[in-house]
């Protein structure tokens, strides 16, 4: 009998990669069906997995309808907006009518199953309304993060051609406004494809010039349609349920396509086994649906578990670094989750923001998004007496990859390491020239035996040959690269050591930027750091890193940190320059743009960045550097 934490997880564990049906027909029980299914895998086509592939269901009844009767009077969604002090709470029973009423709007303008609607929003409740209306005709929706410059969205709206566009006139961030309309006006002017519908969620947080291209207002829309009702289209399984852009990509954008009923079935066996949310409960995620994490734990899983979820608009900072965890003991949150970034940002400004508050309803803080280092880890577990969870997974695979599954048991926490390989994950750490496995603590690149699991990518958005040559062609026998390197311990827990192609080569010595970082961030005043490789005539690449300190105490000099990462490292990896600086350059989505800095600190031009959250800090940093 399975009695600790860890022989339960090693129990189910192994269930579900030795007898891979009986497990999946068992989580399939999570989820209504409209046809049930008689099979639960159809890999005939390797890489290609389908699951559940003669079955149908409804990804928006699944979320919405079958809680009406318990959950009717239920909050389904509380929208807190710190940037228009705004606070909405809707339950179950109006979000379905809102549901309905949008997904109405949606037929009344020729969407019929399979066509494709982009959503470029703000973090307001009309953007999750839409998601839901979308996947309850069938329909596929493709949310790009809103703000986005206007060619990375003409770029999306070629790739995914969309019938209708749904989006806002305005957004706002950190207090400024932010006008959609000439964003996706320009991008308009740039694609190739028919004109789509546009329907518009007029805020009117400003006055705006005149636009030229016509659109239908959401509320008007929505009023016209009160009152309708709209049954749910019962899809096959491995109907797309929604397109999602990687991040960063270049050229023809990485369209990752996410099925029906495996990614319903991932979204709420997860809740119950990894984040260990109940029905009735309230989650907090500290991200946007424009990204993966804000599509499954800020809509999806939440929703089909029959929790509360919490949209936030906003920034962890503002009006004071206390927000979110005031938002946390007003709303009695159970489980949050935010990325490493948004914690290095808080542990700045210093613990008593987190010691204010009455924190007793929160039983988990879990965190993704990047590489979380020992130091922010232990930090934080500190201050919020443990349960500060790591995880890892990626925009491909949809839920974690690695992870300590809370709701089997907490297993024991180990700082900096995301715990074990999640159930289903067949994950592989082998040597990144012959493929071959690596011991106990020695680095490897971190592969995934497929069939990959429920939930995942099913393909790359109209190119199945991409999606077999970028992640399948690594070595002869057929392995999914994640791109990311790892070391095991001797217990098995995994410590993630940064993207494999995030390397710096000194005289042929290979360094990770990651364990460079890491080492930079042990000294108690450094809050976060990046290091980069630049071009050197002697050696190949020397180092140069990048430090931002926490505000109170003395910062550390630069001859100071040198010294602390040769130690650690060895001479080879001490930097020939660190410099001091407010702020690392990182996506919207909390990665930092290591390229950047490398073009900054090589003297070249870091090129247009469409996903730079706050383009001032490439100034400041080039200014310091060109100080020095």
């Amino acid at each position: 009998m399975a009695t600790t934490p860890k022989q339960r997880y090693e129990s189910f564990y192994r269930a579900s990669i030795e007898d891979r049906d009986t497990f999946w027909t068992e989580q399939a029980r999570l989820i209504d069906w409209h046809t049930p299914f008689t099979r639960v895998l159809d890999y005939h086509t390797p890489p290609f997995a389908h699951w559940y592939p003669d079955a149908t269901l409804n990804l928006c009844h699944n979320c919405v309808d079958r809680h009406m009767a318990a959950r009717g009077s239920q909050n389904a969604l509380i929208w807190v907006s710190t940037e228009v002090e705004q606070t909405q709470e809707i339950t179950y029973a109006q979000l379905h009518a809102m549901v309905n009423q949008a997904a109405a709007v949606f037929r009344d303008m020729g969407v019929a199953q399979g066509d494709r609607i982009l959503i470029y929003m703000p973090m307001i409740p009309q953007a999750l309304v839409a998601m839901l209306a979308c996947v309850r005709i069938g329909a596929v929706h493709s949310v790009v993060f809103g703000g986005f410059a206007a060619h990375a969205l003409a770029s999306r709206i070629n790739d995914a051609a969309p019938k209708l566009i749904v989006t806002a006139d305005f957004g706002m961030r950190a207090g400024k406004v932010i006008p959609y309309r000439p964003l996706l006006q320009e991008a308009l002017h740039n694609v190739t494809i028919a004109a789509p519908h546009i329907l518009m969620v007029e805020r009117r947080l400003a006055l705006e010039n005149a636009t030229t291209f016509p659109s239908l207002d959401w509320d008007q829309e929505m009023q016209r349609h009160s009152g309708a009702r709209v049954a749910p289209v019962p899809v096959p399984s491995s109907h797309p349920s929604y397109i999602l852009y990687t991040s960063g990509t270049t050229g023809t954008p990485k369209g990752v396509q996410r099925d029906t009923g495996g990614h319903a079935v991932a979204m709420r066996a997860s809740m119950q086994h990894i984040y260990d949310l109940r029905p009735g409960e309230v989650m907090f995620t500290g991200s946007d649906i424009g990204w993966v994490v804000g599509h499954s734990y800020i809509v999806y899983a939440p929703l089909l578990t029959g929790a509360t979820t919490i949209l936030y608009e906003g920034l962890p900072i503002r009006p004071d670094p206390g927000i979110w965890w005031s938002i946390v003991e007003k709303f009695r949150v159970s489980v949050m989750f935010t990325s490493p970034t948004a914690i290095r940002l808080l542990k700045k400004t210093g613990p008593d923001w987190i010691h204010n508050h009455d924190l007793s309803s929160l039983r988990y803080l879990f965190l993704a998004g990047e590489p979380l280092d020992r130091e922010t880890h232990r930090w934080v577990a500190g201050h919020l007496q443990g349960r500060v969870i790591d995880n890892y997974w990626q925009t491909e695979t949809g839920w974690p990859i690695l992870a300590n599954h809370a709701g089997l048991g907490l297993m024991d926490i180990k700082f900096g390491s995301p715990t074990l390989p999640a159930y289903g994950f067949d994950c592989r750490l082998v040597d990144e020239k012959t493929g071959e496995p690596v011991r106990a603590h020695e680095k490897g690149s971190l592969m995934i035996k497929p069939p990959l699991p429920p939930g995942c990518m099913t393909t790359v958005w109209g190119n199945d040959q991409r999606f077999v040559e970028t992640y399948f062609s690594r070595f002869d026998h057929s392995l999914y690269a994640t791109f990311d390197y790892a070391m095991r311990d001797e217990d098995g827990y995994y410590f993630i050591l940064g993207r494999d192609d995030d390397v710096i080569n000194v005289a042929g010595h290979r360094l990770g930027t990651r364990e460079i970082e890491e080492v930079l961030c042990t000294h108690p005043a450094v809050a976060e750091a990046a290091a980069v490789g630049v071009k050197d005539a002697l050696k190949g690449q020397e180092i140069v890193a990048l430090v931002v300190v926490v505000k109170e105490g003395t910062p550390p000099s630069e001859q100071e940190l040198k010294e602390l990462v040769a130690q650690k490292i060895g001479a080879i990896a001490r930097p020939k320059d660190i410099f001091r600086v407010p702020a690392l350059p990182k996506t919207r989505s909390g990665k930092v743009l290591r390229r950047s800095i490398q073009a900054l600190a090589e003297g070249r031009n870091p090129g247009d960045l469409p996903t730079i959250d706050d383009a001032l800090v490439l100034d400041q940093i080039r200014d310091t550097i060109n100080k020095h």
